[in-house]
């Protein structure tokens, strides 16, 4: 493999440091020339400056520069610059790969800096496709120019090289159940912040735990698979694997359904973002085939967990709907977390928001600003009449 150059965005998170390992661990592979984060861990960046050696550091926190300069002592050579447009120009540097591992929709304009410059993006920021998923199309300059990293597309993008697009008759996204999989709604009244952030497979950030219990993370997924691979609503399906071994499937035309396997391990999708189409050895480590194996699928629960047929509805509402999903679930989220409401609300408040949405005719980067801010006003809002 060409050695390539990155721009690591969401450094210090769950995505990024995990990258960093992969990167580590291929040390031929792989130049740093630019992270970003978010700034609240200032002696992390500084350690990761140190590892990676890139000529570009952003902090969205401007306040957080002062304190990152201190913890970067005597190193030289490097530039640093605070703010959220920072972040958007780390994107820009003109990296042969831009990783995306920012959380939230902040991640929209980063996504977008880094189609417009060329720049293949390895997108682990859904909510860039879900807030701006019309926008970010119209921006992408070739095909496969965007290389899915959550392990799900990253499955997909795989299974897809199966067959022909015509060939393909339906997405099968899996889904592990969270925290809560067969738990009825009156068991959900009581969840607390700490069990839901006990997911039983993956190590992730709070957010993307949390929308794991709820089931919005998969219902994100559904909006993400729309816009990576051009497939129809109805055309993508989500069924209950509790092991996470298989990440998800294509079903083609003639009956055949093709699945990728690997152990739950990001790596493995990280890895083949930064070097696709190509893989690199050893990446993670593969199943192993001398014991003995038990992987079982389930249908969803729709009425104990409707947030894909919400995400659904919203997707066949607008291209801003989703938009205002996303952004009143990012409220719900920070108000469960800190005991303000509780868990069976977060999905009844994101649907009051939904349905009180009234889109405007044009999507553009100002109509998902202000779609956003409505959903974080009135979920607010919601959130404070509970």
């Amino acid at each position: 493999m060409t050695r390539r150059t990155v721009s690591l965005l969401g450094s210090t998170g769950s995505i990024g440091v995990q990258a960093i390992d992969v990167i580590g661990r291929h040390p031929d592979a792989f130049d740093v020339i630019a992270l970003a984060a978010g700034g609240s861990a200032p002696e992390a960046v500084a350690e990761q400056v140190r590892q990676l050696r890139p000529s570009f550091v952003a902090v969205a926190r401007e306040d957080a520069v002062p304190a990152l300069r201190s913890a970067l002592g005597d190193v030289s050579g490097v530039e640093i610059a605070g703010g959220a447009d920072a972040v958007v120009e780390a994107a820009r540097r003109g990296a042969d790969v831009v990783l995306n591992g920012i959380t939230g929709s902040v991640g929209l304009r980063p996504t977008l800096a880094a189609l417009e410059s060329g720049s293949t993006l390895a997108l682990a920021n859904k909510e860039s496709l879900v807030a701006g998923g019309a926008i970010v199309a119209g921006a992408t300059q070739r095909p496969d120019q965007i290389v899915p990293v959550d392990s799900e597309h990253s499955a997909l993008a795989q299974a897809l090289r199966s067959g022909a697009p015509a060939e393909v008759r339906a997405l099968v996204l899996t889904a592990s159940g969270g925290a809560f999989r067969g738990w009825d709604r009156a068991r959900l009244e009581t969840v607390t912040p700490e069990q839901a952030l006990k997911h039983p497979n993956w190590d992730m950030g709070p957010v993307v735990t949390i929308n794991s219990a709820t089931l919005v993370n998969k219902a994100l997924e559904v909006i993400e698979a729309h816009w990576l691979f051009a497939m129809p609503y109805e055309q993508i399906k989500v069924v209950i694997h509790p092991q996470s071994v298989i990440h998800s499937m294509v079903e083609f035309v003639d009956g055949s359904t093709i699945a990728q396997a690997s152990p739950p391990d990001m790596r493995l999708p990280i890895g083949l973002g930064l070097s696709w189409p190509e893989r690199m050895d050893d990446v993670a480590p593969a199943i192993d085939w001398s014991r003995a194996h038990e992987w079982t699928f389930e249908p969803l629960d729709h009425e104990v967990f409707p947030a894909i047929a919400l995400a659904r509805s919203a997707a066949a509402a607008s291209d801003l709907h989703p938009a205002v999903f996303n952004a009143a679930n990012e409220q719900c989220v920070a108000a469960f977390a800190a005991g303000r409401l509780r868990f069976v609300d977060i999905v009844d408040t994101v649907r009051a928001v939904v349905e009180e949405f009234e889109a405007p005719g044009e999507i553009t980067l100002a109509a998902v600003d202000e779609a956003e801010a409505f959903a974080r006003r009135r979920a607010d809002a919601l959130i404070s009449a509970r």
